[in-house]
């Protein structure tokens, strides 16, 4: 390998021609006495490598869910409000339904096989932060199990949620607006209810021989239910509902 040596007598500055707008003047390096070169050799650069690489997006035609697992398009969030108001992206709803599109074969339950009771193009709500979400065909999608799905919507009314497997939908009883004193409450101080009337429920959980299991509760029952569990729905009718597992139930009232 060729020897480079640098001096400060191989620098001038006499003849370079002076910039516009700049002067030149003296200047002085250190004194640097022999530089050499000559001692890097490969093994001085054994832990440097350099590759070319082109990074391409990967092209998919289709996704097949597996076992119990179903995919789901999903619905897009409204960008405006009913008075037509256009909604930051912060305040607008993230959707928590969508079109399947695609479902698996099903899964085993002891000696059975059970297949997915929803079918390609329901529409269905599910549970929050579930599922792994993909982006497929320019649309955002869901992959999800089919026991985090709630439920089969087929109209915009949450009153005519069609509920699956063991899960129950509840109208929730409207909080007192007044004390036994006959005070206004606001809504700060409203008790959150746990008390409501069911609605619908699902045709139950499957048994060790893959046979649905009726549940015990009925349309018509007021039950008293676990605060803070399922999920909350605000319906067109104003009614407030909500859906949960039928072992959130506490009771049946009378």
């Amino acid at each position: 390998m060729a020897n480079i040596q640098l001096t400060t007598s191989s620098i001038s500055t006499r003849n370079l021609s002076p910039f516009k707008g700049f002067q030149p003047s003296a200047f002085q390096l250190p004194s640097i006495h022999h530089l050499r070169i000559d001692t890097l050799t490969q093994r001085s650069f054994s832990r440097l490598v350099v590759k070319a690489a082109t990074v391409s997006a990967l092209k998919y035609t289709s996704i097949k869910p597996l076992g119990d697992r179903v995919l789901v398009k999903i619905k897009e969030a409204e960008e405006k409000s009913e008075g037509g108001i256009l909604l930051p992206t912060t305040a607008q709803t993230k959707p928590q339904g969508g079109e399947v599109v695609a479902v698996g074969g099903g899964k085993s339950v002891g000696n059975s096989k059970v297949e997915v009771s929803v079918k390609t193009g329901a529409q269905v709500v599910y549970s929050k932060y579930v599922g792994t979400e993909v982006e497929f065909n320019g649309s955002k999608h869901l992959i999800l199990k089919e026991e985090d799905i709630i439920g089969i919507l087929e109209t915009d009314e949450v009153k005519d949620l069609k509920p699956l497997n063991d899960r129950v939908l509840i109208q929730v009883a409207q909080a007192e607006e007044k004390t036994s004193g006959g005070l206004f409450l606001t809504e700060a101080t409203k008790d959150k209810p746990s008390i409501g009337t069911v609605i619908a429920v699902g045709p139950g959980p499957v048994d060790e021989e893959g046979n649905k299991t009726p549940l015990a509760i009925a349309a018509g029952n007021t039950v008293l239910y676990s605060k803070y569990a399922g999920n909350d729905f605000k319906g067109k009718d104003g009614f407030e509902y909500i859906t949960l597992r039928a072992s959130d139930i506490i009771a049946i009232l009378s």
